[in-house]
Formats: structure tokens, C-alpha cells, sequence
């Protein structure tokens, strides 16, 4: 696990000093993603700069540096992530003839190039990657990105130059670099709470997409996919698996099991993020069961109950027998990481579980160097609540005549979800949920009276809909809007569960976890997205991921074969942080400092008004604006932090 840099400068009026100098500043940038050593690369004739940040995982020697070239010097790569199937290619190539100086798997990867060619070799490749390889006899730069996203890699052009990296402060190192900010992002970030590829904060930059590769020859060159997240969805669909249920849980449970041998591979200490829950505990159960000695688990806590799981996890690491660590972190410690949001994650991000990810991947890192997690068994396997409770809802009042349900809608929104809070309040021994958060799912319940079961809905519940005050800037298209680019699939359901895993998966959970864990020097492996068992996933009637009303019913068996079905089946609490009241108690002068309506007037990318009326209902409880508001926030927070870099 590295980071990644360089440039392009088609004008190639540069030294080979030139270039280094330039180049050596950029990875600098990057540091914490390799702390263990730096490399550079340089050509002045082609005009081409590699730079690398090393964190050693495999081959701590010097033959794992990078860059690296290949054997017959035609390529040259920089390259971040790990080849899980690294062992079996430099077999299968040991016997074509190739021969080795170390045993990293970046030398194994130029081999394979060289053997079978860039998009073959790379189709051959298992495991999370982002790479950067120049070919010395075509003169072309390629870029090229792992099937589900897991490592970043941003690029664009700046003038004559092309600029790559592992993240954007990598690419303003540049002295070619301009910052000049796409009011269009903005427009998807307050939507999303997140830019979604292709997009970046920055004009004229942009995302690599999932599974494609990019060929610098020329300045129009667009990605091209040597693997199609599309086409897996429908051809899995159109053959599904047609075993029993037995048989479909013994096949994922080898495919997992394999996976998760492969991603325990590492010359550093290895251990794994455990919350107690279906994903994580599967994890560390197949660890564990490949496992000689105690895995090292990992979990923090907190003392509000409606958001800890620590028990959980000690339970289960308990029953498996892990050498577990937790941590109880308080409300101060949680909101001493706020200030480093801005720079951890280089343009405006604002899913709130970035704080206890962060903590989490901080305390595994004071004991090991890689750890391995559970994300991806929501996406896969239906495990969000929202997969079901419209769909449950729906079955119940659908039959109600829509004036009725309109007018009822009508009459449950006439109370904030505060004031419901309060009505309940006399009820709470009877209330699955504390009256606070009855009070939202009434909303909800109203939102459901008023609309059917579609995508409509679903694309509604994944965006943050009511106008905060952006001034200017088009929502462009993206994967979860572009219909277009959506895959051929029977229901509403299947639907869901593509786009959550090409958008919501790719755009927030895994830039959440690779920001967080590479911030404090972490490599994050994440076996449920081995791409063979994405495409098993895909095979798998719904009936064996959602059955009973309850969603990751295969993945639920799997695990009951390691551990007690009680100690992991309780309702999902997520991974979150009490927003809401932080921004009413200590969060409340830092929100008022960013909010406030002189500056929003004079920076320019929101009208006050509409911001002001939502902090205000806010502080008063009128009604919960704590996503809306923390979007702005994180905005606002970021920006300050860049005219602090430019000031600087």
C-alpha cells in the first residue's frame, strides 16, 4: 500500500533535475500514505515524472522500491494497493521463463504485462490497485484502477501538463496546478455528501472510474473498462445459481474463506476492524479459522449506548479466541478529529462515520500495519435497512386509497420530528426505538404514504433533497442518475443493490476507509470485495439474501457455522457519531463561526437565508437539519483549510 504521483509535460522542455525536482515534491505531499521510503522516476526526452510514498507490506527490501522497472526495461510503474493472486501469476510466469529479483507483487505485475500485454495482464490481477505505468517503446502513459474502487486515482490535465495521484494534494504540489472550484461538484456534494466519480472538486479534474484503464497518448483519451460491474449484475441475474441452499452457503463460504487467506498474506503485522456485527465478524471468523495464533482484532466504543457496539465485538472475540483491543473514546477525543477532515480528505466529504473510522483505523495502526474489514456485505447482500422497509411498509398500507394517504402524510408532517419526540415520550417502554428516533421514522412513515415502492423513492432516500442555498452550479450526471447505464434487471430490488454497490459503495464507503485508514499509515483490506465473490453474489437468487423480511441471509449462515446466531443478531446501529447533539452543545460556536451569514455572503457559494433558517431550527429543535448542515459544514471547513494552504 503506497501513494502514487506524476506528471506528464507534453512540452518536454524539462531536465531530467527539472523533472525529479518537480516530481520529489509531489509524493512528499503524500507522505502518510508511505512513510517507509520515496522513489522517483524521471525521462526528460518523453517528458515523463513517476513519483512513490512506500508503506513496505511485501519485500521490505529494496527490490520491492518503487518505482520499478520491468525485467526488459520496457515499463516502468508506480503502483498502490496489493495483487492477492501474486504467488499464482509468478508461478504461472516462472514457468514462461521469467526470473526474479525479489518477490514483491509490482514485479510480478511488469511481468505480466510484458507476457501478456497492459489490459490482459491487468484482467488477470486480483486484488485492489491504482497504478500509473509508462511504456518506454509506445511513449504512452497508462492509469489504471481496481474493479471495485478501492484505491483512488485522480488525474487531469492543467495546460500542457497531466497530472496524476493518489490524492489532490499530490496533484496542487504542481506548480502547474490551478484551483479553481467546479461550483458543479458542489452542486452533487450537497446531494450526496460526497463527489462522485468522475467529478472532483476542481475543474478539470477528475476520478478514474472502477475497472477501467486510461491511455495517455493524447489529450482526448477517455477510460476505457476491462471489467463491467453492468454486464456481471445482468449475466448473473440471467444465470442464477441453481443449487440448494447448502450448497450456495458452502461455495461462498469457500470463496470467502479463499479470499481472506489470499488478503492475510503480508510481511507486517496483520490483524482486522471487528464492530460485532454480520460483515466483520464473518471476517474474522474466517481469519481466525486459517489462523495458527490469536488474530488481533480491533473495536472502539463509546459511552452512549444508542451508539456502542463494543460489547458486541468483545463477544465475539471472546467466542473466537482473538487478541482483542478496545478502545472507549470520549465525546472530546471523537470531536478533537474533526479539524482533520479538511486535509485527510482533500476536497469536501461529509459522511459523518469518517470520525469513528478514523479512530478505529488510528488505534489498529498502534498495532499492526494492515487490517483487514468487513465493507462491501451491505452492498452485496442486502444488508441496509432500507432494502426492506419501504418494501414492509408498503405491503402493510399500500392498499389505503392514495387521497387518504396523501392527507394522512399530510397530517403526520404537520409535527417536527422533535415535537413527535415529545408526544412519545409517555410511550417509550412500548417503542422499539427511543422517542427521538421515533420521532424521524414517523417522517419517514409519511414519505412512504406518499409515494410507491420505485427507484424514484430509493433515489430520494440516497440524497440529501432540500436546498441548502447553493448558489449557481448544475447537478451534472452520475451512475446513480444516468439511467442510461443502469443494467437490465427484473426488480426494483436487484436495482438497488447495483447502484449502491457502483455508487454508494465506490463514491463514500470505500474513499471513507482508504482516507481514514491511509491517513494514519494503514493498509485496509476488504475480502468481500474480491471481485469473484461480487460476481458469485450476483448469481444468488434474492431469496438467499433476503429472506424473512431480514437481508444478508446467506452471509448470516456463513457466520452461524463460526459463531453463536445469538451474539451477533441484534437491529444494525451503523457506524456512527451524535452530530446532531454536538452541533447544539460543544460544535455550536465552530458551526456559527463557519455559518455565518457575512462570510457565506462574501465567500460566495451559498445564500445565508436558507442555511440560517436550518441552523436556527436546528439549535431550537424545531427540526433536525444535522446532514444538511454538517454538508455545508464540511464545505466550509474545507475551503478555510485551502485558503489556509494558499496563504501559506
Amino acid at each position: 500500500m503506497c501513494g502514487i504521483t506524476g506528471f506528464l509535460d507534453l512540452q518536454g522542455a524539462r531536465s531530467d533535475d527539472d523533472l525529479r525536482a518537480l516530481v520529489t515534491h509531489m509524493p512528499d505531499q503524500i507522505q502518510h500514505r508511505g512513510p517507509d521510503g520515496s522513489g522517483v522516476w524521471v525521462d526528460a526526452a518523453s517528458g515523463v515524472a513517476l513519483g512513490h510514498r512506500r508503506l513496505a507490506i511485501i519485500d521490505l527490501t529494496q527490490e520491492g522500491a518503487q518505482p520499478m522497472g520491468s525485467a526488459s526495461g520496457r515499463y516502468v510503474i508506480t503502483y498502490n494497493g496489493e495483487i492477492y493472486n501474486y504467488q499464482a501469476l509468478r508461478e504461472e510466469l516462472g514457468r514462461l521463463g521469467h526470473r526474479w529479483r525479489g518477490h514483491s507483487d509490482t514485479e510480478v505485475m511488469l511481468a505480466a504485462f510484458e507476457q501478456w500485454g497492459v489490459q490482459p495482464g491487468v484482467e488477470r490481477l486480483v486484488g485492489m490497485f491504482a497504478f500509473a505505468l509508462w511504456d518506454r517503446q509506445e511513449r504512452r502513459l497508462y492509469l489504471v484502477r481496481d474493479r471495485l474502487g478501492e484505491k483512488p486515482l485522480y488525474y487531469g490535465w492543467m495546460g500542457g501538463t497531466f497530472l496524476f495521484g493518489s490524492e489532490l494534494k499530490a496533484l496542487r504540489a504542481h506548480p502547474a496546478f490551478r484551483a479553481e472550484i467546479n461550483r458543479d461538484a458542489l452542486a452533487l456534494f450537497l446531494k450526496h455528501n460526497c463527489i462522485p466519480s468522475p467529478y472532483t472538486i476542481y475543474s478539470g479534474i477528475y476520478k478514474l472510474p472502477p475497472a477501467s484503464l486510461l491511455v495517455v497518448d493524447r489529450r482526448e483519451a477517455e477510460p476505457t473498462f476491462y471489467w463491467s460491474a453492468r454486464e456481471t449484475a445482468e449475466h448473473g441475474a440471467a444465470a442464477p445459481f441453481e443449487g440448494s441452499d447448502d450448497e450456495a452457503i458452502t461455495m461462498l463460504d469457500g470463496l470467502l474463506r479463499e479470499a481472506v487467506r489470499l488478503q492475510m498474506v503480508a510481511d507486517v503485522p496483520l490483524g482486522a476492524f471487528l464492530s460485532g456485527g454480520i460483515d466483520s465478524s464473518t471476517i474474522v471468523s474466517l481469519m481466525q479459522a486459517q489462523s495458527s495464533r490469536p488474530v488481533r482484532t480491533f473495536t472502539i466504543g463509546y459511552q452512549e449506548a444508542d451508539y456502542n457496539e463494543a460489547v458486541y465485538a468483545r463477544a465475539v472475540a471472546a467466542h473466537l479466541g482473538t487478541d482483542h483491543t478496545e478502545l472507549y473514546v470520549t465525546p472530546d477525543e471523537a470531536r478533537d478529529v474533526i479539524p482533520l477532515l479538511p486535509a485527510l480528505y482533500d476536497e469536501p466529504f461529509s459522511d459523518a462515520s469518517q470520525i469513528p473510522t478514523y479512530l478505529v483505523a488510528k488505534l489498529a495502526r498502534q498495532h499492526v500495519t494492515v487490517s483487514l474489514s468487513g465493507d462491501g456485505g451491505d452492498e452485496l447482500f442486502a444488508g441496509y435497512i432500507r432494502y426492506h422497509k419501504w418494501q414492509k411498509l408498503w405491503r402493510r398500507f399500500g392498499w389505503i386509497p392514495p387521497l387518504i394517504r396523501h392527507g394522512g402524510a399530510a397530517a403526520l408532517s404537520t409535527l417536527s420530528p422533535q415535537a413527535w419526540a415529545k408526544v412519545l415520550t409517555p410511550f417509550s417502554p412500548m417503542l422499539p426505538l427511543n422517542p427521538g428516533r421515533m420521532g424521524y421514522r414517523v417522517h419517514t412513515f409519511a414519505e412512504v404514504l406518499r409515494q410507491e415502492p420505485t427507484l424514484e423513492l430509493y433515489l430520494r432516500e440516497m440524497t440529501h433533497s432540500p436546498d441548502v442555498g447553493s448558489v449557481s452550479g448544475i447537478e451534472r450526471p452520475i451512475h446513480l442518475t444516468d439511467t442510461q447505464r443502469w443494467p437490465r434487471l427484473d426488480s426494483f430490488f436487484q436495482q438497488m443493490l447495483y447502484l449502491d454497490m457502483v455508487a454508494y459503495l465506490p463514491n463514500d464507503i470505500l474513499v471513507k476507509v482508504d482516507r481514514a485508514s491511509m491517513g494514519v499509515s494503514l493498509e485496509s483490506r476488504v475480502p468481500i470485495l474480491d471481485h469473484r465473490v461480487v460476481e458469485f453474489s450476483w448469481r444468488l437468487p434474492l431469496a438467499m439474501k433476503v429472506r424473512g423480511g431480514q437481508g444478508k441471509w446467506i452471509l448470516r449462515q456463513v457466520l452461524y457455522r463460526y459463531v453463536p446466531r445469538e451474539l451477533v443478531e441484534r437491529p444494525k446501529k451503523g457506524f456512527s457519531v451524535p452530530i446532531g447533539s454536538w452541533l447544539r452543545g460543544p460544535l455550536r460556536d465552530w458551526a456559527e463561526d463557519l455559518l455565518d451569514s457575512s462570510r457565506l455572503r462574501q465567500e460566495g457559494y451559498f445564500n445565508p437565508e436558507p442555511i440560517r433558517q436550518k441552523w436556527d431550527a436546528h439549535l431550537n429543535g424545531a427540526r433536525g437539519w444535522d446532514y444538511h448542515l454538517w454538508d455545508v459544514l464540511m464545505f466550509q471547513a474545507w475551503l478555510a483549510s485551502q485558503e489556509r494552504v494558499l496563504a501559506a
